[in-house]
């Protein structure tokens, strides 16, 4: 087996043992459903700059026709208590894509999906405080095209997902480990294109105080075999395993994020290193 095939089995892998760590952590400090009136906001920026791309099979490659891509995005992400045990997310987004080749040079702009959640607690019903909760939702598709597959910024089509969120305190020490796992089921595009299913994951460690804090995850989605035209593209599926640190700086009432997200393995998508910029904050109404 290439060390290219490899890649993506090692990295699901790590992905299930982390996942399974957090599984056992103890109940009695992990906080994550926001009370009434309380919550936070976050604000993202990524940048890529690239000419590779992962092949069908896993290896880099530079784009075919000497392309060239340099996207920025930007996501603001609002989250608020609405009632006991229930919160809501609201996630808009904004993006820039300049792709050029031998063939010219494409610029798209503009508003990109919006993704909506509910979060609950459902233990709590029955009296349980341990750090379980279920976050369900939807994407409002826009229609921002990218004009290259390679980089879906927006696909134009409906999503629904549900995720499975577990997390730790280590109070006192200023640490904390949090994960989730999840389901996206993609609705066909109005053309009858069909991106398939996806499934998820996110494991997250993080710590220190004021000034300075950090934080790692590490992430990945696979996605489903596509359709297109009633043909299916076997070897067409879209995936990525990334690992994202991030040094967090205190800056007002909040946090500037100072970060990258590395690519460690993927499938049909551009790769390369993404520089992030971000700032966090609680609210309270």
């Amino acid at each position: 087996m290439t060390q290219q095939k490899r890649a993506p089995a090692i990295c699901r892998g790590l992905a299930l043992a982390a996942f399974s760590l957090s599984l056992i952590a103890s109940p009695g400090y992990g906080q994550w459903i926001e009370p009434e009136r309380q919550g936070w906001a976050s604000f993202a920026m990524y940048y890529l700059d690239t000419r590779e791309q992962f092949s069908p099979t896993g290896e880099v490659r530079n784009f075919v026709l000497d392309g060239h891509a340099q996207t920025a995005s930007s996501f603001l992400t609002v989250a608020m208590g609405i009632a006991p045990g229930v919160d809501i997310w609201v996630q808009p987004s904004y993006h820039r894509l300049e792709f050029a080749d031998l063939e010219g040079t494409r610029i798209s702009w503009g508003f990109g999906d919006t993704r909506v959640y509910v979060r609950t607690a459902p233990l709590r019903l029955v009296g349980s405080d341990f750090p379980f909760a279920i976050r369900a939702g939807t994407k409002l598709p826009t229609d921002f095209e990218s004009g290259t597959d390679l980089i879906p910024l927006g696909d134009g089509q409906r999503d629904w997902e549900v995720l499975a969120e577990v997390g730790h305190s280590f109070w006192p020490r200023p640490f904390y480990l949090q994960a989730w796992a999840g389901y996206r089921w993609r609705e066909a595009q109005e053309t009858g294109g069909d991106f398939g299913d996806e499934r998820f994951f996110n494991v997250s460690l993080g710590g220190g105080g004021e000034p300075l804090g950090f934080k790692v995850q590490f992430e990945g989605w696979y996605g489903g075999v596509p359709s297109f035209g009633g043909l299916t593209g076997e070897g067409q599926e879209r995936e990525m395993v990334r690992l994202y640190p991030s040094l967090l700086v205190t800056a007002g009432p909040g946090q500037v994020e100072l970060g990258s997200r590395l690519p460690l393995s993927g499938q049909n998508l551009a790769t390369g290193p993404e520089i992030v910029v971000g700032y966090f904050t609680r609210l309270s109404l």
